[in-house]
């Protein structure tokens, strides 16, 4: 059986784990600037494997409003294009043969509203992972107590740091779904 300590250590990657993946999430979520985290998650059909746009190809943005993608086999322009209308994402790529631009449209004052929900959403669906991580830590941690490796003085300090470290993880979760909102609703 684990000790407090491995419990512990164990919530926090797997709280760490879904900031991260918050942050990736609202980070694809189109502003209107120009970002290439818009477009470099995006999985390209390349020679028969599934490969990421930005491990086939340069990614820039070379004006606020727009992206260039550069591929390292000219061959696969075509692939990447079609990933990019298949992404769904409201952008449309334009091929000359060489790169890809993908111009970045103006977002209505709708279009920002939908996207903060959709970020507000996100957000507490990775609220929610972290308080579901916290109950199977606080779960393990009382088997531990009921089984008498740690003492109730033990297991008190351990609840207390397993909701610190909740409490953290939720508000580093805020801070970034704040900081998407503003972008989103900037003109």
């Amino acid at each position: 059986m684990e000790t407090t300590t491995e419990v512990l250590l164990a919530a926090e990657e797997k709280m760490g784990k879904a900031v991260e993946f918050l942050q990736q999430d609202l980070a694809g979520l189109r502003t209107g600037k120009a970002s290439p985290s818009l477009v470099e998650n995006i999985t390209v059909d390349y020679y028969g494997s599934a490969s990421r746009l930005r491990d086939i190809s340069n990614i820039a943005t070379p004006e606020p409003r727009l992206i260039t993608i550069s591929p390292f086999d000219p061959s696969s322009l075509g692939a990447i294009e079609k990933a990019i209308i298949a992404a769904n994402i409201g952008i449309t790529p334009l091929n000359d043969g060489r790169l890809i631009r993908v111009p970045i449209p103006e977002l209505s004052e709708e279009r920002r509203k939908d996207l903060t929900k959709v970020a507000s959403r996100t957000t507490e669906e990775q609220r929610v992972a972290v308080r579901n991580i916290r109950r199977e830590a606080n779960d393990q941690l009382k088997a531990l107590e009921k089984s008498g490796k740690i003492t109730e003085d033990d297991l008190a300090g351990s609840l207390d740091e397993t909701q610190k470290l909740t409490d953290a993880h939720i508000s580093r979760m805020d801070a970034l779904f704040t900081a998407k909102e503003k972008e989103l609703m900037e003109v």
